[in-house]
């Protein structure tokens, strides 16, 4: 089982300038540069709009290509990048894809979704159900988009495309991805219940899924084993399957388990789940939870506890996490993804994220090379990790299946 660290520019505290924005963003990078020193394989940025404190990371086609060129060896992906003309279109997003995985020497991963929900996707003029059908007839133009030929390059019919959410005239293309028009990066979508997760499976890619919407393993199991199931028959969209699953949750690792629990109580759990239910209002709203501006109290350490035993969030020493996590990596959770506490002191979020790199993740993630580099590259993956330079050789993904 493998793990990443998410990044949203969270504001959760108090603020009277925006000096505070600069900060969170800079944090945001500086946490993925210690998880790329500690062994942490991917980071996946958001892209939010409009969603005040909850994330000002909004323009992740900049903070990602940044961090990627600050990093030696994690994977950075776009978490998520809608597929809504209006807001991305297509054309752009192939163009944007394949130039960050030129720069980053394969080290991207795309992540595609619908958006947060109805308060987020108005931004651009779109309903909730709009994005469904948008999501449906985009992610299967990429792979002919980044297959388009050119004459003058000793290739095909360049890509056109006619359909109900955009529209392109005859056009190549240009850059291929990296290695070439047969190979592309790993190709992921947010899921946010049981259809879409069977749906991703179809599709032959990575699932990245959230631990609120279901508590528990016997809530969680029929999501692994429908995706599971799914995949084994996939029809991909891509040139490759990408057969990963992944699932985000809150996890806080300290030397001190009961540091991480007092830590827990004051890093605003509670701010942050009545922002997810104000701002992601396709969710469904469990009871009990208030919804920003009006905010649960403070959870005491024996509510914490309560949280953990019910395997809401992950918190503890090293020993007490690693215990916590196990239930994951026997359901066969493939990426176990983590936002650390958002009102989290930056300084106790790096000893947090460097504890966990150290001594939790070398636990359950002994394979050197990235899930999604086999995916992509099968055999050949070993000697890509070895020397990146070789992703530049012309590949064909399909022949890993």
């Amino acid at each position: 089982m493998e793990f990443a660290l998410g990044c949203m520019g969270p504001l959760m505290g108090d603020f009277t300038d925006y000096r505070s924005e600069h900060d969170t963003l800079m944090t945001d990078i500086e946490l993925i540069k210690i998880a790329d020193r500690c062994g942490i394989k991917y980071a996946w940025a958001n892209e939010h709009h409009g969603l005040t404190r909850y994330s000002h990371l909004s323009a992740s086609e900049v903070f990602i290509p940044y961090a990627l060129a600050q990093t030696e060896r994690i994977h950075v992906g776009s978490g998520i990048w809608p597929l809504n003309p209006t807001a991305n279109h297509p054309y752009r997003l192939a163009e944007r894809v394949a130039m960050v995985d030129h720069l980053s020497l394969g080290r991207f991963e795309f992540g595609t979704g619908r958006g947060a929900g109805s308060w987020e996707v108005a931004t651009f003029g779109l309903e909730p159900s709009q994005t469904r059908e948008n999501w449906d007839e985009v992610i299967w133009e990429f792979k002919k988009m980044w297959s388009s030929g050119d004459p003058r390059m000793g290739g095909g019919k360049p890509y056109s495309f006619e359909g109900k959410s955009f529209s392109v005239p005859p056009r190549n293309v240009i850059p291929k991805p990296l290695g070439g028009p047969d190979t592309h990066p790993p190709m992921w979508v947010a899921v946010g219940n049981l259809p879409t997760f069977e749906k991703a499976g179809r599709h032959g890619i990575g699932a990245l899924g959230f631990g609120f919407i279901v508590a528990g393993m016997d809530g969680m199991r029929p999501y692994v084993e429908k995706y599971k199931q799914a995949i084994e028959k996939a029809e991909p969209v891509g040139r490759f399957i990408n057969d990963n699953f992944a699932l985000f949750t809150t996890i806080l690792c300290m030397e001190d388990g009961r540091e991480a629990r007092r830590q827990m109580v004051r890093a605003g759990l509670n701010k942050m789940l009545s922002l997810v239910y104000l701002y992601h209002d396709t969710f469904a709203h469990p009871e009990g939870v208030n919804i920003w501006p009006d905010v649960d109290p403070t959870p005491t350490l024996e509510q914490i506890d309560e949280l953990i035993e019910s395997q809401f969030l992950i918190c503890g020493d090293p020993d007490e996490v690693a215990e916590q996590l196990q239930p994951y990596a026997d359901m066969g959770v493939d990426q176990i993804g983590f936002q650390l506490p958002m009102d989290l002191p930056a300084e106790v979020a790096a000893e947090s994220l460097r504890v966990f790199g150290e001594k939790v993740v070398p636990r359950f993630d002994t394979d050197p090379v990235h899930r999604t580099l086999r995916m992509r590259y099968g055999a050949m993956a070993d000697k890509i990790a070895a020397d990146r330079n070789l992703a530049a050789t012309p590949f064909d993904s399909s022949s890993t299946r």
